[in-house]
């Protein structure tokens, strides 16, 4: 499937993308904290974002649950003004995602694929973005399951507890 999607993008949104994860990983401007979520703002290029960690990770291989080690795993919604990115849904699972494997995002019910590249995966589209955004707006919680390259699966479930407050503080800091 990341075939299909980096066809569609000729390869140049997934390196786009890319480059606001790194000033993600290593920023340390918290702007402020809503509960479950943080945001962050950078001022050079502008970004916010809202973040937040899982509640609950479970690692398995073969049905048996297993110990491994994971670096950050970090579920972004992010504003980008000067890329005219607004509400743009990432996720990283702290490992190498496998090759053409999609991550399944699951919110009250409703069910939403995110395409992986690295250890990054994204929605497909904006319009897929708006509609995960809503879903989270209404949501308890947010569960990502994933597969690695070493064939673990991941479940990992995030609070939505403050993600609307620190949502509405992301964007309103990127849109001056």
């Amino acid at each position: 499937m990341i075939s299909t999607f980096a066809r569609i993008c000729g390869g140049i949104a997934v390196a786009a993308l890319a480059v606001p994860a790194l000033a993600q990983d290593e920023s340390t401007n918290r702007v402020a904290v809503e509960t479950a979520w943080s945001v962050f703002v950078e001022d050079d290029p502008k970004e916010c974002w809202s973040v937040s960690s899982p509640k609950q990770t479970v690692n398995t291989r073969d049905g048996r649950v297993v110990a491994v080690r994971r670096g950050d795993i970090l579920l972004f919604v992010s504003f980008r003004p000067g890329s005219s990115v607004t509400g743009e849904v990432s996720f990283t699972g702290g490992y190498p995602f496998a090759p053409d494997s999609t991550v399944s995002l699951d919110i009250g019910g409703t069910t939403f694929e995110l395409f992986t590249e690295g250890e990054w995966a994204w929605p497909a589209s904006d319009a897929e973005d708006t509609r995960i955004v809503a879903a989270m707006r209404r949501g308890a919680e947010a569960v990502l399951v994933a597969r690695s390259s070493r064939g673990t699966r991941t479940e990992d479930t995030f609070s939505l507890f403050g993600f609307t407050a620190a949502l509405d503080e992301a964007s309103k800091r990127c849109s001056s």
